[in-house]
């Protein structure tokens, strides 16, 4: 006769549930939280896991992890350990890594340890490199520079705000 044996992978539902509740307490965040296309935001987003926000934000986004996909668009600041950009982004960056995709536009300043930019990404802004950017204080903003070109002449003429 066949006898049904129990191998060190069987492990009961139950137990496999208690598993799963106690590492999520422990602060493993078991998949990233997922903020749609269809989501607009007016406030902060403060978040200690992994974030992918495709909608739109004002306000200041605050997480472990974040990624800033294609269709999103953010006003304000992100601070962050890891941060992909992919979409839009109209405010300052510091993050330990920082990571531009060709699809990225920036404008603003980024404070960061390690930067990459892949080709087709636009940064309207100034980097900086430092060991720990989430301790250093923000970049301050600096002064709006207008450009008027009304004379005809192909010079322009540049206008401190």
């Amino acid at each position: 006769m066949l006898s049904k044996r129990k191998s060190k992978t069987d492990v009961p539902k139950k137990a496999q549930t208690q598993k799963m509740a106690t590492s999520s307490k422990r602060g493993r965040a078991t998949a990233p939280s997922i903020i749609g296309r269809d989501l607009r935001i007016k406030g902060t987003l403060d978040s200690d896991g992994e974030v992918q926000f495709d909608g739109q934000i004002e306000g200041n986004m605050r997480s472990a992890s974040l990624i800033v996909g294609e269709t999103a668009q953010v006003t304000g600041d992100i601070v962050a350990n890891d941060v992909t950009v992919r979409g839009r982004v109209n405010g300052n960056i510091r993050a330990r890594m920082v990571k531009l995709s060709g699809t990225a536009h920036v404008k603003g300043d980024i404070l960061q340890k390690s930067l990459q930019v892949e080709t087709g990404a636009v940064l309207d802004g100034r980097c900086k490199h430092v060991e720990d950017p989430l301790s250093a204080s923000a970049p301050k903003s600096r002064p709006r520079v207008e450009s008027e070109n009304d004379d005809g002449s192909g010079m322009n003429v540049f206008k401190m705000n």
